[in-house]
């Protein structure tokens, strides 16, 4: 499709009278199943494959196997390697959750409380079967590709005295991350896909086998992430960005604050996912871009991923490169 004219501000949504509260539906048309995708036109990827100056590649998905146990009680990954005949093999995934190591978080993996699903798509039209909505294949069939650009707010919080702990409950604010850009000397686009480097998946590395099964029993696990704000949405919305992702389980801080009445908070992905069509990515495997990055004072990179092409498919490791 043609993108707008205009792309409206977090203050200007919804454009339909008829459409919830700050949602994107009908922005890209009101029949769009691929969301803020629709940002990384012909002319943005082209520019974004001009800045491979090295031919520098980093895969961006952390192994199939990590977490060891799974986190949300998802279940473990089992491999069969079977023998066919002599010196011929193949292998079968069993359990094969798409969201217990590095994932998209697909247009139908969070819907919002009331208003369920991107562009008003209703639960009872994802089926997984002919005719479902909003299903990964879209992205799958149109590839991912675009400007990534990482933030290592890791780095500049070591940098600047800031304390926190990965494994932590500690919100990000959006002005913070803009800090931690400003610091690097990064500039953002309309169309970027953000990398956000929390130093999750170096915290949990250093976890011993005992630790990492007391972090995966249920509501045990907290972790730091984009704060839950009316500014972080505007931040993400306004940037434009085409897709954000994070090295942490959650992208944004977890639990979420509870509230008023002391039940649980809502998670930004309700409004991100359901409201704008934006994917989020978690568990990326971001720290050697990290260290090229800052070996080089250079924090962008042509992004490229090709989810699963399953029709309906909820999510799927994002089988991501970062080539610079």
């Amino acid at each position: 499709m043609s993108l707008p004219e205009h792309l409206p501000a977090f203050a200007e949504l919804p454009i339909q009278p008829d459409a919830p509260p700050h949602s994107a539906w009908s922005v890209f048309g009101g029949e769009d199943q691929i969301g803020t995708l629709n940002l990384l036109t012909p002319a943005r990827v082209a520019a974004a494959a001009r800045l491979v100056q090295r031919g520098a590649v980093f895969a961006l998905n952390w192994a199939l196997e990590l977490p060891d146990p799974p986190l949300f009680a998802r279940p473990a990954l089992q491999h069969t390697i079977n023998k066919r005949r002599h010196n011929v093999f193949d292998d079968v995934y069993d359990n094969f959750n798409t969201q217990s190591s590095s994932q998209w978080d697909g247009l139908t993996h969070f819907g919002h409380r009331e208003h369920g699903f991107y562009n008003g798509v209703t639960a009872e039209q994802i089926t997984g079967a002919a005719g479902t909505r909003n299903g990964i294949e879209h992205w799958a069939r149109r590839g991912i590709a675009g400007r990534g650009v990482l933030v290592d707010f890791a780095r500049y919080a070591a940098a600047h005295s800031i304390a926190f702990n990965p494994g932590e409950r500690w919100p990000i604010s959006a002005a913070q991350i803009q800090a931690a850009a400003d610091w690097q000397g990064l500039r953002f686009e309309v169309g970027d896909i953000l990398l956000l480097r929390t130093g999750w998946i170096e915290w949990y590395l250093e976890l011993n086998a005992e630790q990492r099964t007391a972090l995966a029993q249920p509501g045990a696990f907290s972790a730091c992430g984009i704060e839950q704000s009316e500014d972080s949405l505007r931040f993400l919305w306004d940037t434009h960005f085409a897709a954000i992702a994070s090295d942490n389980p959650s992208f944004e801080a977890y639990p979420p604050p509870p509230n008023a009445d002391g039940k649980p908070g809502d998670m930004l992905h309700s409004t991100i996912i359901g409201l704008w069509g934006m994917p989020i990515g978690e568990m990326f495997n971001l720290d050697a871009l990290a260290a090229a990055c800052v070996t080089d004072g250079r924090f962008e990179c042509f992004f490229t991923s090709a989810p699963l092409n399953k029709l309906g498919g909820v999510a799927s490791p994002p089988n991501a490169l970062a080539i610079r």
